[in-house]
Protein backbone atom coordinates (compact mmCIF):
# COMPACT_ATOMS: atom_id res chain seq x y z
CA UNK A 1 0.00 0.00 0.00
CA UNK A 2 2.62 2.35 0.96
CA UNK A 3 4.49 1.52 -2.60
CA UNK A 4 1.53 2.58 -4.01
CA UNK A 5 0.85 5.65 -2.36
CA UNK A 6 4.50 6.70 -3.12
CA UNK A 7 4.51 5.69 -6.76
CA UNK A 8 0.52 7.88 -7.17
CA UNK A 9 2.37 10.84 -5.65
CA UNK A 10 5.51 10.60 -8.33
CA UNK A 11 2.83 10.72 -10.74
CA UNK A 12 1.31 13.19 -9.76
CA UNK A 13 4.26 15.41 -9.23
CA UNK A 14 5.54 14.72 -12.67
CA UNK A 15 1.96 15.75 -13.79
CA UNK A 16 1.97 18.98 -12.23
CA UNK A 17 5.48 19.67 -13.32
CA UNK A 18 4.17 18.70 -17.36
CA UNK A 19 1.05 20.80 -16.69
CA UNK A 20 3.47 23.51 -15.88
CA UNK A 21 5.92 23.16 -18.65
CA UNK A 22 3.54 23.34 -21.00
CA UNK A 23 2.08 26.60 -19.30
CA UNK A 24 5.58 28.18 -19.11
CA UNK A 25 6.17 27.19 -22.98
CA UNK A 26 3.04 28.22 -24.17
CA UNK A 27 3.03 31.76 -22.30
CA UNK A 28 7.15 32.19 -23.65
CA UNK A 29 5.85 31.71 -27.13
CA UNK A 30 3.17 34.44 -27.07
CA UNK A 31 6.03 36.58 -25.16
CA UNK A 32 8.42 35.58 -28.03
CA UNK A 33 6.09 37.42 -30.67
CA UNK A 34 7.37 41.01 -29.53
CA UNK A 35 11.08 40.55 -30.35
CA UNK A 36 12.23 41.27 -33.36
CA UNK A 37 11.26 38.85 -36.46
CA UNK A 38 15.21 37.88 -36.32
CA UNK A 39 15.27 37.32 -32.88
CA UNK A 40 12.15 34.97 -33.25
CA UNK A 41 13.65 32.89 -35.90
CA UNK A 42 16.26 31.93 -33.84
CA UNK A 43 14.41 31.10 -30.51
CA UNK A 44 13.18 27.71 -31.85
CA UNK A 45 10.42 25.44 -30.45
CA UNK A 46 13.29 23.09 -28.68
CA UNK A 47 14.87 26.59 -26.97
CA UNK A 48 12.07 27.56 -25.58
CA UNK A 49 11.14 24.33 -23.99
CA UNK A 50 14.42 24.30 -22.89
CA UNK A 51 14.15 27.67 -20.76
CA UNK A 52 10.39 26.28 -19.74
CA UNK A 53 11.88 23.58 -18.38
CA UNK A 54 14.56 25.97 -16.31
CA UNK A 55 12.33 27.96 -14.96
CA UNK A 56 9.73 25.27 -13.36
CA UNK A 57 10.64 25.59 -9.80
CA UNK A 58 11.20 29.55 -9.85
CA UNK A 59 14.93 28.76 -8.69
CA UNK A 60 16.14 30.76 -12.27
CA UNK A 61 14.01 33.97 -11.12
CA UNK A 62 15.89 34.34 -7.81
CA UNK A 63 19.03 33.52 -9.49
CA UNK A 64 18.06 36.40 -12.61
CA UNK A 65 16.45 38.85 -9.45
CA UNK A 66 19.78 38.40 -7.56
CA UNK A 67 22.13 39.20 -10.48
CA UNK A 68 20.41 42.63 -11.08
CA UNK A 69 20.20 43.71 -7.98
CA UNK A 70 24.15 43.80 -7.97
CA UNK A 71 24.45 44.94 -11.53
CA UNK A 72 22.03 47.75 -10.44
CA UNK A 73 23.55 48.70 -6.82
CA UNK A 74 27.21 48.26 -8.86
CA UNK A 75 26.08 50.65 -11.52
CA UNK A 76 24.68 53.17 -9.61
CA UNK A 77 27.96 53.15 -7.14
CA UNK A 78 29.93 53.87 -10.08
CA UNK A 79 28.18 56.35 -11.63
CA UNK A 80 28.36 58.34 -8.23
CA UNK A 81 31.77 58.13 -8.05
CA UNK A 82 32.24 59.20 -11.47
CA UNK A 83 29.69 62.39 -10.85
CA UNK A 84 32.27 63.16 -7.57
CA UNK A 85 35.01 63.14 -9.93
CA UNK A 86 33.56 65.17 -12.66
CA UNK A 87 32.38 67.27 -9.81
CA UNK A 88 35.96 67.59 -8.51
CA UNK A 89 37.38 68.41 -11.58
CA UNK A 90 35.02 71.08 -12.86
CA UNK A 91 35.86 73.18 -9.42
CA UNK A 92 39.20 72.81 -9.92
CA UNK A 93 39.67 73.32 -13.44
CA UNK A 94 37.05 75.45 -14.07
CA UNK A 95 35.87 73.59 -17.22
CA UNK A 96 34.44 70.37 -18.23
CA UNK A 97 35.22 67.02 -19.96
CA UNK A 98 32.94 65.30 -22.20
CA UNK A 99 32.60 61.68 -20.45
CA UNK A 100 30.64 58.34 -20.60
CA UNK A 101 28.30 57.06 -18.32
CA UNK A 102 31.18 54.87 -16.20
CA UNK A 103 33.61 55.64 -13.37
CA UNK A 104 36.07 54.46 -12.03
CA UNK A 105 37.10 51.99 -9.01
CA UNK A 106 38.17 53.84 -5.78
CA UNK A 107 41.58 53.76 -6.11
CA UNK A 108 41.71 56.18 -9.06
CA UNK A 109 39.35 58.27 -7.32
CA UNK A 110 42.50 58.81 -5.10
CA UNK A 111 44.63 59.73 -7.64
CA UNK A 112 42.20 62.05 -9.28
CA UNK A 113 41.51 63.84 -6.40
CA UNK A 114 45.24 64.23 -5.86
CA UNK A 115 45.20 65.61 -9.23
CA UNK A 116 42.56 67.74 -8.48
CA UNK A 117 44.52 69.69 -5.44
CA UNK A 118 47.89 69.87 -7.72
CA UNK A 119 45.69 72.30 -9.67
CA UNK A 120 44.52 74.20 -6.60
CA UNK A 121 47.97 74.49 -5.76
CA UNK A 122 48.67 75.62 -8.93
CA UNK A 123 46.06 78.21 -10.18
CA UNK A 124 47.11 79.54 -5.75
CA UNK A 125 50.96 79.90 -7.35
CA UNK A 126 50.05 81.42 -10.67
CA UNK A 127 47.93 83.98 -8.89
CA UNK A 128 50.93 85.01 -6.04
CA UNK A 129 53.58 85.06 -9.00
CA UNK A 130 51.01 87.43 -11.39
CA UNK A 131 50.56 90.05 -8.20
CA UNK A 132 54.34 89.49 -7.83
CA UNK A 133 55.67 90.17 -11.09
CA UNK A 134 57.08 93.27 -13.24
CA UNK A 135 55.03 94.81 -16.17
CA UNK A 136 57.40 94.05 -18.39
CA UNK A 137 57.66 90.41 -17.78
CA UNK A 138 53.72 89.95 -17.29
CA UNK A 139 53.91 88.87 -21.20
CA UNK A 140 56.62 85.90 -20.67
CA UNK A 141 54.83 84.77 -17.34
CA UNK A 142 51.32 84.19 -18.72
CA UNK A 143 52.62 82.36 -21.37
CA UNK A 144 54.25 80.36 -18.88
CA UNK A 145 51.72 79.81 -16.65
CA UNK A 146 49.18 78.80 -20.06
CA UNK A 147 51.90 75.87 -21.08
CA UNK A 148 51.93 75.01 -17.34
CA UNK A 149 48.01 74.86 -17.20
CA UNK A 150 47.20 73.01 -20.32
CA UNK A 151 49.66 70.17 -19.26
CA UNK A 152 47.66 69.70 -16.03
CA UNK A 153 44.82 69.31 -18.15
CA UNK A 154 45.95 67.06 -20.33
CA UNK A 155 46.67 64.69 -17.49
CA UNK A 156 43.50 65.18 -16.52
CA UNK A 157 42.27 64.37 -19.24
CA UNK A 158 44.70 61.41 -19.23
CA UNK A 159 43.57 60.32 -16.17
CA UNK A 160 39.94 60.13 -16.72
CA UNK A 161 40.12 58.41 -19.94
CA UNK A 162 42.51 55.87 -18.17
CA UNK A 163 39.58 55.41 -15.34
CA UNK A 164 36.08 55.17 -17.64
CA UNK A 165 39.08 51.93 -19.69
CA UNK A 166 38.82 50.60 -15.98
CA UNK A 167 35.28 50.80 -15.77
CA UNK A 168 34.55 49.37 -18.60
CA UNK A 169 36.46 45.94 -18.18
CA UNK A 170 35.09 46.37 -14.35
CA UNK A 171 31.05 46.47 -16.05
CA UNK A 172 32.26 43.96 -19.24
CA UNK A 173 33.48 41.54 -16.29
CA UNK A 174 29.77 41.85 -14.54
CA UNK A 175 28.17 40.42 -17.98
CA UNK A 176 30.43 37.79 -17.99
CA UNK A 177 29.48 36.49 -14.22
CA UNK A 178 26.30 37.05 -15.37
CA UNK A 179 26.68 34.99 -18.42
CA UNK A 180 28.70 32.10 -16.07
CA UNK A 181 25.36 32.13 -13.79
CA UNK A 182 23.02 31.55 -15.76
CA UNK A 183 25.11 29.19 -17.27
CA UNK A 184 25.54 26.89 -14.27
CA UNK A 185 21.84 27.09 -13.66
CA UNK A 186 21.17 25.70 -17.12
CA UNK A 187 19.68 28.87 -18.88
CA UNK A 188 19.83 27.55 -22.19
CA UNK A 189 21.93 30.27 -24.59
CA UNK A 190 23.83 31.62 -21.53
CA UNK A 191 27.76 31.01 -22.03
CA UNK A 192 30.28 33.40 -22.11
CA UNK A 193 31.00 35.31 -25.33
CA UNK A 194 31.57 39.20 -26.46
CA UNK A 195 29.86 38.74 -29.72
CA UNK A 196 27.31 41.48 -30.24
CA UNK A 197 24.33 39.40 -31.48
CA UNK A 198 24.51 37.27 -28.92
CA UNK A 199 25.02 39.70 -26.25
CA UNK A 200 21.85 40.71 -27.59
CA UNK A 201 20.10 37.16 -27.77
CA UNK A 202 21.04 36.80 -24.04
CA UNK A 203 19.49 40.14 -23.31
CA UNK A 204 16.48 39.12 -25.23
CA UNK A 205 15.94 35.61 -23.36
CA UNK A 206 16.28 37.52 -19.85
CA UNK A 207 13.84 39.80 -20.99
CA UNK A 208 11.44 36.98 -21.72
CA UNK A 209 12.26 35.75 -18.36
CA UNK A 210 11.28 38.94 -16.33
CA UNK A 211 7.94 39.38 -17.90
CA UNK A 212 7.54 36.14 -17.31
CA UNK A 213 8.18 36.60 -13.61
CA UNK A 214 6.20 39.33 -13.57
CA UNK A 215 2.90 37.71 -14.79
CA UNK A 216 3.26 34.96 -12.65
CA UNK A 217 3.69 37.37 -10.17
CA UNK A 218 0.20 39.37 -10.78
CA UNK A 219 -1.45 36.35 -11.39
CA UNK A 220 -0.70 35.29 -7.89
CA UNK A 221 -1.19 38.40 -6.21
CA UNK A 222 -5.13 38.47 -8.00
CA UNK A 223 -6.12 35.13 -7.08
Amino acid sequence: METYSGAYGEQTDSAKQQERHYYLLSELQTLVKDLASSFQQRLSHTTLSDLALALIDGTVYEIVQGLLEIQHLTERNLYNQRQKLHSEHRESMGSHFNHHYCVAPTWMMQRQAFCATLKQELVRKHKEALQACKSHNLAVLRMNQQAETEALEQRVKEEQSMMDEKIVVELDQKVVDQQTTLEKAGVPGFYRTTNSQELTMQMNLLELILKLQQKESQSRSLS
